[in-house]
């Protein structure tokens, strides 16, 4: 092909923005990873456009990117937002535009899309489905009447609401006791402050079920501190590469695979059959698998 061939066919492509949540935590790196090894196998038929934020809570600078995508004309936005309602506003704004908008990971909140008469698609897991699927293997390593705590995602997440109950399907099922359940924001740092608390309130607390990767992290930390390594079951959820070391070493119990390596990549596909077909869009649920240390051997 001609370099002029090749700037038209470039031309032609749409461009398709990935908008993720924080940088930091390595799920959506995988995430940004996967996409682009997509874009590489589809070169043909659109063009990336990868944005992410600093920190999980930076919804300000969220609502910005989005609205940098809108002014560029993007042809689509397929968005993992860092709040369910925050965001709801902006990609309305989106889609008047003409943009076409795929919700992946997190899933608006219902009622204010229906507010904002925003109709997109979600194309993610079932969080409640993954987290129950931990819950109960955690539940077969413990008796009736254990006592657990749970270390909460961001408030205003849905999937942060949605494992939390899963987490509680599976807890209520096996008769085991909540002792405590608090946020730490999917964040490393606060989870292990936390931890340490709840540890500390609770001493005879037999596991901790944290909402994601990044905070079951936070947690191995609060434990190896208190001297109760091995003691203490922690159970995650995302299935990122510091995690699965950790399991195999029996440091954590279990995590949850939401294929973030895939996610984007199944949002982009969805988006692009969005713009050739012009259908109306429906929600796609993605697969959820339980990682212990048997399947990863």
């Amino acid at each position: 092909m001609t370099d002029t061939a090749i700037a038209k066919a470039g031309a032609s492509r749409p461009q398709i923005a990935l908008v993720m949540k924080s940088l930091a935590n390595e799920f959506f790196k995988t995430m940004e990873e996967g996409a682009k090894k997509h874009e590489q196998i589809n070169e043909d038929k659109y063009k990336l456009i990868s944005n992410g934020i600093k920190d999980e809570q930076d919804i300000a600078k969220q609502q910005q990117l989005i609205e940098q995508m809108i002014g560029q004309k993007v042809a689509a936005i397929v968005v993992a937002p860092a709040d369910s309602k925050a965001l709801v506003s902006i990609c309305q704004k989106a889609a008047t535009a003409g943009i076409v908008v795929v919700n992946i990971d997190n899933r608006f909140d219902a009622d204010v899309m229906k507010e904002k008469k925003l109709t997109v698609p979600f194309v993610g897991p079932d969080n409640r489905k993954g987290a129950k699927l931990a819950g109960d293997f955690l539940a077969t390593k413990l008796k009736t009447g254990d006592k657990v705590a749970i270390l909460e995602g961001a408030p205003t997440a849905f999937n942060a609401q949605q494992r939390k109950a899963g987490f509680e399907d599976a807890i209520k099922q096996a008769g085991l006791v909540i002792a405590d359940s608090q946020s730490a924001n999917w964040e490393t740092d606060q989870a292990s402050k936390l931890a340490a608390a709840m540890l500390t309130a609770h001493p005879d607390i037999k596991a901790l079920l944290c909402a994601n990767d990044s905070m079951a992290l936070g947690a191995v930390a609060a434990v190896k501190a208190a001297g109760k390594t091995g003691k203490i079951l922690i159970v995650g959820f995302d299935n990122i590469g510091a995690i699965q070391a950790l399991i195999k070493s029996g440091s954590v119990l279990c995590t949850v695979d939401q294929h973030g390596d895939q996610l984007a990549a199944f949002g982009i596909d969805y988006a692009l059959e969005m713009l050739a077909k012009k259908a109306t869009p429906v929600d796609k649920e993605t697969p959820v698998d339980l990682v212990t240390v048997e399947t990863l051997r």
